[in-house]
């Protein structure tokens, strides 16, 4: 399926749409077919008990900014497997997601990532990661709740 590469204003409001990137405060930087980069800020609250970003957290922004980068070339996906490394501990004021479709294919869309935090102008790769995602055909669901 062709889409228009209206990749940056498309992936933007579907971002907008989901309440969790919302709370999280992720913001699509850019977008271009087969390619994403996300960023959120750092706040107490996306924190383990050492002060540094959650695992959980790293792991979805890695995701989300796979799935953002394959939708831009196939439309929805759905994360079928995913893994993360985390590198070194993720501390910093901003976090930066850089994904790109390594795969793409009719039924499935193989992606790769990496996550950086920004501090004082500069930055560090703390986590790189993976994914498989279906493409879903149809409609959009009907949002719980």
């Amino acid at each position: 399926m062709e889409l228009p590469d209206d990749s940056l204003a498309r992936i933007r409001s579907i971002n907008q749409a989901a309440a969790f990137n919302r709370w999280c405060g992720i913001e699509v930087v850019s977008a271009e077919p087969g390619a994403v980069e996300i960023s959120m800020p750092w706040r107490e609250e996306v924190g383990q008990y050492a002060g540094f970003l959650h695992a959980g957290l790293i792991g979805a922004l890695i995701d989300t900014a796979c799935g953002f980068a394959a939708a831009t070339l196939v439309g929805r996906v759905l994360a079928s497997h995913y893994s993360v490394n985390c590198l070194r501990p993720a501390v910093g004021d901003r976090f930066v997601a850089r994904a790109r479709v390594v795969k793409p294919g009719k039924s499935q869309v193989f992606t790769a990532c990496e996550l950086y935090a920004q501090a004082g102008g500069g930055e560090k790769l703390v986590a790189t990661g993976e994914t498989l995602l279906l493409v879903v055909a149809g409609e959009a669901a009907e949002p719980h709740g």
